[in-house]
């Protein structure tokens, strides 16, 4: 098994001229996705691209019903809980190579009940695209579940910033609605037709997430997931997000999907890439 790691402990895949840093110790996160030398993600701690596992998004006060009782999640953002628990703990790595690895981590407290969640990522021979794939599995009991991702993807990519003129992204996509978002930023059970951005917003795609990504004159990136399910966020200023997930946001409450020892949750996302001529 050819193995290639960082300094930081970090996996590092290559294909082409393609070069990705998954960092298991620090929630399994991209930190870095090089395509010919041209970083495309937001640099930190915080940023890259994170597993958003066992929920998506915001759990409305961290609460949650399943089998008629109500559970309590520890709150982080405001009065909700965000983004699951697996994004700033240690995942186990299980195998790699050249350009594909596997990733575990074991759930437990604070979620209620024990599992696994489980991330494959892989690049494609020539360098031309990555899969991401999750699986969320129980060890026993079953229990509603989420999973996704929340990349961070640089505004502009020459870090120029707004000195860069015509070269900041252009996201591109056709969502069939958008779901109305409260004060409260939860979905409040109303679908509305798509609204102009900035977003910071859910929307549905039942043929399943497409959205493209354009740098004029220098990188076209197209996400595409069998998930139903993306969320838009494009409010900074460094950077925009396109986050495919399973459910929508608070969708413990809103859309539950039971993970059985039959039928774990999977889902996967598949980013394609080409450069453009000047």
């Amino acid at each position: 098994m050819t193995q290639s790691a960082t300094p930081t402990g970090g996996v590092t895949l290559r294909a082409g001229d393609a070069q990705l840093t998954v960092e298991p110790e620090q929630g399994c996160r991209l930190s870095s996705l090089r395509i010919g030398g041209t970083e495309l993600l937001r640099q930190g701690e915080r940023y890259g691209s994170f597993v958003m596992a066992p929920w998506c998004g915001r759990t409305d006060q961290g609460r949650f019903r399943s089998g008629g009782e109500l559970y309590q999640l520890p709150v982080d953002s405001g009065p909700h809980a965000i983004h699951g628990t697996v994004r700033r703990v240690p995942w186990r790595t299980v195998r790699h190579d050249e350009r594909s690895a596997v990733f575990c981590h074991e759930l437990t407290d604070p979620w209620p009940w024990e599992g696994r969640v489980t991330q494959t990522v892989e690049l494609a021979e020539d360098g031309g695209g990555l899969t991401l794939s999750l699986g969320v599995e129980t060890a026993d009991a079953s229990f509603p579940a989420q999973a996704g991702w929340h990349p961070w993807f640089l505004r502009n990519l020459s870090g120029e910033g707004e000195s860069a003129q015509g070269r900041d992204v252009r996201i591109d996509f056709e969502p069939g609605w958008q779901e109305e978002r409260g004060a409260d930023h939860l979905p409040t059970g109303k679908r509305i037709a798509p609204q102009p951005g900035p977003w910071d917003d859910c929307f549905g795609m039942p043929d399943g997430v497409d959205v493209t990504l354009t740098w004029p004159e220098q990188l076209e990136l197209r996400i595409k997931s069998r998930a139903e399910w993306v969320v838009i966020y494009d409010e900074q200023p460094e950077a925009v997000c396109v986050e495919p997930q399973s459910g929508p946001p608070n969708g413990l409450n809103s859309h539950p999907r039971l993970v059985t020892l039959i039928d774990p949750l999977e889902v996967s996302t598949n980013w394609t890439w080409r450069t453009l001529g000047s």
